[in-house]
């Protein structure tokens, strides 16, 4: 009987990668270096006759078939704009490809660090890209993928850490009032932002999603593509406290609107978005858990420790989305 595709996914063997490489023309000679991902396994691949090419297998049941074709084609329209988004390479015609249980797509191997957001010449250029990458992904929106929303990222992450019993009953009360407060907090910030146009965005622009080597610049991992407001690939560049924040995004905006206009009221949303962001990524860590990589790799989730830290952590969001948005004025 054929293996499930989840437990084939979570024993994903060396022979399978090399199997399916080989099975769309692309012979490896052996090497292989797994990459830093959790959501799907993804692999650099030594070639026999080219530079090694990455493998990314799709984890089961988080995308469909359509919606994963939705983030390839929006990958490639960016690379055929010149944007340096690296997208997935078509063999023999496709770019999402089948071995046995197994979903996988190729692409280029690009090395590079992530880049320095100390350097206000680099926060521009990310600014340019990111407005460039916005400027094609309103021309449509998404058929298949969903949207970043208050009741997908907030509410549904909120339900089912309640749900599944990860929240220990001590603090049970304390999480679930704070939550309420959160949520109604966030959609507040959305009302003051004036209810932004939803288009298609990168989804998870932060550093380690861009790699710098000498002057070249390549965005990668394009797995979060959604519909969402323009702010959400632009917040994720900002570090540090208000004082720190506020010329970085001065530099980032001012390359940005060279090529699009940006609306100052979606900064309402920064504080916001870093909230939804908390609370989804708890409730993801928990729907992985019974992934065996997961309490390796995590080894502090679900600790009573983590979860009083994550209750202080949202009620300094709620404290942060009611102070004033960061200052920006257009040159």
């Amino acid at each position: 009987m054929p293996a499930r595709p989840d437990i084939a996914f979570q024993a994903l063997q060396p022979e399978d990668i090399l199997g399916a490489t080989d099975s769309v023309g692309q012979r490896s000679d052996g090497r292989l270096l797994a990459l830093n991902s959790y959501e799907n396994r993804v692999y650099r691949v030594g070639m026999e006759d080219g530079p090694p090419l990455v493998a990314k297998f799709y984890r089961p049941g988080r995308w469909s078939n359509e919606q994963i074709l939705e983030e390839h084609e929006f990958a490639c329209e960016l690379a055929a704009a010149e944007i340096p988004v690296v997208a997935p390479l078509t063999l023999d015609g496709a770019t999402l490809h089948e071995f046995g249980p197994f979903r996988f797509a190729l692409y280029p191997c690009h090395g590079g660090h992530p880049p320095p957001l100390d350097d206000t010449a680099l926060l521009r250029q990310l600014g340019r890209l990111v407005a460039r990458i916005h400027e094609l992904g309103a021309r449509r929106a998404f058929e298949y993928r969903p949207s970043i929303t208050v009741t997908d990222y907030g509410t549904a992450s909120r339900d089912y850490l309640l749900a599944e019993g990860f929240i220990p009953a001590d603090i049970e009360a304390a999480y679930t009032s704070i939550c309420e407060h959160l949520l109604t907090a966030v959609e507040q910030c959305y009302a003051r932002a004036g209810e932004p146009q939803a288009i298609r965005v990168h989804g998870d622009f932060h550093p380690g999603n861009v790699l710098v080597l000498d002057t070249r610049v390549h965005i990668v991992d394009l797995d979060d593509a959604r519909m969402g407001p323009r702010i959400q690939d632009l917040w994720m560049l900002l570090s540090g406290d208000r004082d720190e924040q506020m010329p970085q995004l001065a530099e980032v905006l001012a390359g940005y609107s060279e090529f699009a206009n940006f609306d100052a009221r979606e900064l309402h949303l920064v504080e916001a978005l870093r909230t939804l962001r908390i609370m989804h990524y708890a409730a993801w860590l928990a729907r992985r858990w019974q992934d065996p990589a997961f309490p390796h790799a995590f080894p502090w989730f679900n600790t009573r420790r983590y979860w009083d830290e994550h209750v202080q952590s949202l009620k300094e969001q709620l404290s942060l989305m009611q102070e004033p948005p960061l200052d920006w004025l257009p040159a």
